[in-house]
């Protein structure tokens, strides 16, 4: 006999940043292009007992060799299906670097460069990163107070 009904699909959830520097008064993100030919922003899986912020750290950590500090006044989920059977929440934030050494996880990361804003929304692969990169932005220029 079988039954249906009940949550069937699988849920993953990671977290990562949007990470921005200012560069003579120019706003510039921090965008990776992955080993599969995509561009977008630095974001990985939580470990058990991880809260949505030190994943954020430790992913950027990883992907990126930058620490960085987190501003949770921005937090912005990401929901898709990246295979069937599958529901992925992506938590974004906004973080600065604290460090300016860096260094791409070869196993992952193709390459990672700053870009102004307009750059940063041409090369970045999906729509909705690019929405990601446009309410970041809004944050960082309308919301944020001590930027």
């Amino acid at each position: 006999m079988l039954f249906f009904g009940g949550d069937s699909m699988e849920k993953e959830k990671s977290c990562g940043a949007v990470i921005y520097k200012y560069f003579d008064d120019v706003l510039k993100v921090l965008v990776i292009k992955h080993n599969s030919g995509h561009y977008a922003f630095s974001k990985g899986h939580m470990e058990k007992n991880e809260t949505e912020i030190e994943t954020a750290i430790r992913e950027i950590k990883e992907e990126t060799n930058l620490d960085v500090i987190i501003d949770d006044g921005f937090r912005f989920i990401n929901t898709y299906s990246p295979k069937q059977g599958v529901i992925k929440d992506v938590v974004y934030f906004v973080a600065t670097p604290i460090n300016n050494d860096v260094i791409p996880q070869s196993s992952e990361i193709a390459e990672i460069n700053w870009y102004d804003v307009d750059s940063a929304y041409d090369i970045i692969t999906h729509n909705d990163t690019k929405e990601i990169l446009r309410k970041a932005v809004e944050y960082l220029t309308y919301e944020k107070k001590d930027v």
